[in-house]
């Protein structure tokens, strides 16, 4: 069975989790906490993109392996962070928020970004997009408004799964494409710990300079630092898009050190009294 019939529908499940979790007024948090919003999609739409660009151009990184990290640094907020959000005693609303805000948003400045260092599909991109992310979502948030009970065991369920499909979806691109990941896992690794470390203390940043509470800058920290990986492997290896797997290999070194690096950070502020 070729991996991308098993990459988009775990792509579909994932984002229409995080439709059962969304009400409308999520949305909303863009007025009634600006300083929030806005420090954390600053985060995510244009510190992470700056950082790949330069930690590219630092260590001499072009082509595909480029590419890919800048795939990933322009993909919206990863699915399991408001779970993180939450053990990490951070601001679970917020989590959400930006969830879904980047979700939308990435729709348009994905392309946009992407399209300034190659041409694109755009189309296709745009549509794979709308099918796989947007779509869920909104069934997702269907299913919460007209049936609010069943919504709450589907998410009960589906939040628990979170970590081990996109393990799973890593499992599988490695080994179908061990020997290129082995190959650069050195310095990618490397590189990928140094984005993400970047990230996380830039999302500190941004909270701090937006005069923003401790649990907030939290989800901030875990918002920035964790990317939707499983939406860069979709991307790279669909027929539609890219169909190229070697794009895959900076998102599934991604997904590794991301987890370790933003389960670390929740270990430890979890054991904070406040």
């Amino acid at each position: 069975m070729s991996s991308i019939l098993i990459v988009l529908p775990i792509l579909s499940l994932l984002m229409f989790d995080l439709g059962l979790e969304l009400r409308a007024r999520d949305f909303a948090m863009v007025f009634t906490r600006p300083r929030a919003i806005i420090a954390g999609l600053t985060g995510q739409i244009l510190l992470l993109p700056a950082l790949v660009f330069v930690l590219c151009r630092t260590f001499g990184i072009d082509g595909e392996p480029l590419f890919g990290l800048m795939l990933i640094a322009c993909c919206p907020g990863g699915s399991s962070s408001n779970v993180f959000s939450g053990i990490a005693k951070g601001d679970v609303a917020l989590s959400v928020s930006l969830t879904a805000l980047s979700s939308i948003i990435t729709l348009i400045t994905l392309p946009l970004i992407l399209g300034a260092i190659t041409e694109l599909p755009v189309g296709k991109l745009v549509m794979q997009n709308l099918v796989l992310v947007l779509l869920p979502v909104l069934i997702g948030m269907a299913v919460k408004h007209y049936r609010p009970e069943n919504a709450a065991r589907i998410h009960k369920v589906l939040s628990k799964l979170a970590f081990p499909l996109l393990m799973l979806l890593a499992a599988l691109f490695f080994v179908g494409n061990r020997e290129a990941i082995i190959n650069n896992f050195a310095q990618l690794g490397m590189i990928i710990t140094l984005l993400i470390l970047l990230a996380m203390g830039g999302g500190w940043f941004l909270g701090f300079l937006a005069r923003l509470n401790r649990r907030e800058k939290r989800t901030l920290v875990i918002e920035v630092g964790m990317q939707n990986a499983a939406q860069a492997i979709a991307l790279s290896t669909s027929p539609l898009v890219f169909n190229n797997a070697r794009l895959a290999v900076p998102a599934i070194v991604y997904a590794l050190m991301m987890n370790i690096l933003l389960l670390t950070y929740v270990a430890i502020v979890s054991r904070w009294k406040n």
